[in-house]
């Protein structure tokens, strides 16, 4: 066991006033399983790339061990598999590669195709099982579910719960319960860590902010019953004070005497206000806004909007899916689910209207409005104001909602190509909510957003209910909003 200490850590990139860490002090053993969690933006790939020595920083981060990162970074993706092994950790042996590939359920063959024509789970699997195979070694996985399918998370979830040693960002609920012991937290005020898995932590934190809610409000009862006391007493005093203003007998020394105890009183009583109310400044702090959204719906003429029978979608006579068969009615909330290559996103594109070789009937009623939200997010550069107006959606509901997924102003007057992935997702989910239409077809909506957010979101569309069509693969979300599913 061995500690990675960091101490009085402050960083700011070039060119920005604010600070994305400040003072930060905490310690991480390099046997924990460490779940890293917090809202877009809040810094956490930042953190990986500083203890990997890529940034100058303030204060001081110590190890006696090595770090690598996932996902590495492969040049020539044209070689073959066995040659990204060698590249990536050269004193591998063999046996040990082939028994870590069989724990995550991937092939031996895959060694011996070119590296490009793995399916992304299947370099995210065989990225996993070279850089555990390093010693002295301590991983930083930067969202790994991020090419995986159900299925997959779930192995990789079991594996890296057989493992230690790492540092994990996800921001899959489901996936971080079965993999970490330990969670590092990101919040608005502080960096906390907890022992336990992200359910744990979470309980912790409603617990917490609950707690200090209540304290809050008895807080500001306080303050206010002592600005009446503390009024009260002044104006006593000074009454008191002017009874000594006049003529005829009277003890004046004791009149201004009891004067003088009375503002002592009034003084006391405002000290202590003002210790409640410094008190209550350091409450609330860490308590995120999720902020009810609101999402603009179009009723359809018909119930049916879209109907596939027996549709084959092939690609150079090659069927990726055969026979699907389903439709979507007003007010279904479809989840469409299989592996990675099973035609999921060419479905999508298909009823979206791209020229998708089918066979097969699709039906889709006469001017069906769809608002689609695709994967990629690299196209997004310019400002979001023009990005708005481009869209032809409200501008001041687009920004407002974005406001309350946590996207901060000073990053919305950015352009948008330096946003961070979470954030570029944020924008493309904002329109698709801000756009009047028939139809939502979201294409793995969830990637790299915050699990605030997710649940912001899973908020709007079990209050609205939106027809909706979409692919994701995180469980808690699809459990929490399918109303149907669709198995490809």
């Amino acid at each position: 066991m061995s500690l990675i200490q960091v101490t009085n850590l402050t960083f700011a990139y070039d060119g920005s006033y604010e600070n994305i860490f400040e003072n930060a002090s905490f310690q991480i053993d390099t046997n924990w399983r460490l779940g890293f969690t917090g809202r877009n933006g809040r810094g956490k790939t930042t953190f990986l790339n500083l203890l990997l020595g890529k940034y100058e920083y303030q204060g001081s981060i110590s190890a006696s061990v090595s770090f690598s990162y996932f996902p590495y970074h492969v040049a020539d993706k044209t070689i073959f598999t066995i040659d990204v092994v060698e590249e990536i950790y050269p004193e591998y042996q063999y046996w040990q590669l082939v028994r870590e590939m069989n724990a995550l359920q991937l092939n031996e063959e895959v060694l011996y195709r070119s590296f490009e024509t793995l399916s992304n789970g299947e370099q995210t699997k065989l990225m996993l099982a070279v850089l555990f195979l390093k010693e002295n070694n301590f991983l930083l996985i930067d969202e790994p579910t991020n090419h995986l399918d159900i299925q997959g998370r779930e192995i990789v979830s079991q594996y890296l719960n057989s493992k230690k040693g790492y540092i994990l960002v996800s921001h899959d609920r489901a996936f971080l319960d079965g993999s970490v012991d330990h969670i590092l937290s990101i919040n608005k005020a502080s960096i906390d860590v907890c022992r336990g898995n992200f359910s744990t932590w979470y309980e912790n934190k409603l617990r917490q902010d609950a707690f200090e809610q209540a304290k809050n409000e008895k807080l500001k009862q306080e303050v206010q019953r002592l600005e009446e006391t503390a009024r009260e007493k002044a104006v006593w005093s000074d009454r008191v004070e002017a009874t000594k203003i006049g003529f005829g007998p009277c003890d004046r020394g004791y009149i201004g005497h009891k004067a003088a105890k009375m503002m002592a009183r009034s003084k006391a009583i405002e000290k202590r206000q003002q210790a409640a109310i410094e008190e209550k400044s350091q409450l609330l702090k860490n308590i995120e806004r999720i902020d009810a959204l609101k999402i603009l719906q179009t009723p359809f003429h018909s119930k049916r909007l879209v109907t596939l029978r027996d549709v084959t979608i092939c690609y150079d006579k090659e069927p990726i899916c055969e026979g699907i068969t389903f439709e979507i009615q007003q007010g279904d909330r479809i989840a469409l689910q299989g592996a990675n290559g099973s035609g999921k996103s060419s479905i999508i594109k298909l009823i979206c209207g791209e020229d998708i070789p089918y066979t097969g009937e699709m039906r889709i009623g006469n001017g069906l409005s769809i608002s689609y939200v695709s994967q990629d997010t690299s196209e997004l550069r310019g400002k979001l104001t023009d990005f708005a107006r481009d869209s032809g959606i409200d501008e001041s509901l687009f920004l407002a909602l974005l406001a309350k997924l946590d996207v901060p102003k000073r990053q919305m007057e950015k352009d948008m190509s330096s946003l961070s992935a979470g954030q570029k997702k944020k924008v493309l989910l904002a329109r698709s909510i801000c756009q009047p239409t028939h139809l939502h077809i979201w294409d793995e909506p969830m990637n790299y957003i915050d699990v605030i957010s997710r649940m912001q979101i899973e908020e709007l569309l079990l209050q609205f209910k939106p027809t909706i069509l979409f692919v994701e693969h995180d469980k808690v979300f699809c459990d929490n909003i399918a109303t149907k599913v669709v198995q490809l």
